[in-house]
């Protein structure tokens, strides 16, 4: 007669379990410490030679817009391309900031 030797077949039982339990844990403290960065670490998108600054958090969140005044002219639709493009500057840059501080976490809970 076989019997069954407890624990979870031969997979190591709840010591393993508890392991998997802490690296999970682990894993989760570290992406929330990685997200919290996320919404201190500012970049800047900038357009135009400089003309256009747009600082933002790496979650996309704007908090300053700088525009020079040799922006500011008569072309009101060349100032609009100028901020859409430093807009998306740095909408490029926070991804990639948060690629490099996220990525490792595989897309887990974002």
């Amino acid at each position: 007669m076989g019997g069954f030797r407890g624990g979870f077949g031969g997979f190591g039982g709840g010591n393993q379990m508890q392991n998997l339990m802490k690296q999970a844990q682990k894993m989760q403290e570290e992406m929330q410490k990685a997200q919290a960065e996320l919404d201190e670490t500012e970049v800047s998108g900038v357009a135009g030679g400089g003309l256009v600054k747009i600082t933002m958090t790496a979650k996309k969140v704007v908090r300053a817009v700088e525009i020079n005044p040799d922006a500011v002219d008569d072309d009101i639709t060349m100032l609009e391309d100028l901020i859409l493009a430093a807009l998306n500057d740095g909408y490029a840059k926070a991804d990639a900031v948060s690629e490099e501080k996220l990525g490792r976490f595989g897309g887990l809970g974002l």
